[in-house]
């Protein structure tokens, strides 16, 4: 039997956490939240997501410096960082490319979309007990 995946979501936005968490109730995943980087970087420290969704503009923090620090950590490079973002620039991809994250999905999408990426790293068994 092995324990659910848990997944960070990371938004200065209570609008898109909530959004978030809709698309993914009935899923079987451990939901954590984060309002900043700051509080980001202390939560994958402290409760080791198997998965983060990280939003690039935040206070504090943002999401390129949270991906690059999370990235440049033996302890947390492993996990993957999907950034969600309202930024469908190529410089802004780019840089999220460059600071490590796996993969890039803006806003808004659907909840079929999300689980997509989502289960594209976690895959098929993800969360099952």
């Amino acid at each position: 039997m092995g324990a659910c995946k848990k997944i960070l979501l990371v938004d200065d936005s209570s609008t898109v956490l909530m959004v978030e968490k809709t698309y993914l109730a009935g899923m079987p995943f451990e939901l954590l939240a984060a309002g900043d980087g700051e509080q980001a970087i202390r939560m994958t420290l402290a409760r080791r997501p198997d998965l983060i969704l990280l939003d690039l503009r935040m206070p504090l923090m943002d999401g390129f410096e949270v991906c690059r620090r999370l990235k440049s950590d033996a302890e947390t490079r492993e996990i993957p960082i999907i950034i969600v973002t309202t930024s469908g620039g190529e410089a802004d991809r780019e840089r999220a490319v460059a600071a490590g994250c796996n993969d890039y999905i803006t806003k808004p999408f659907g909840a079929k979309e999300l689980i997509a990426r989502i289960m594209k790293f976690l895959g098929k068994g993800a969360g099952e007990a």
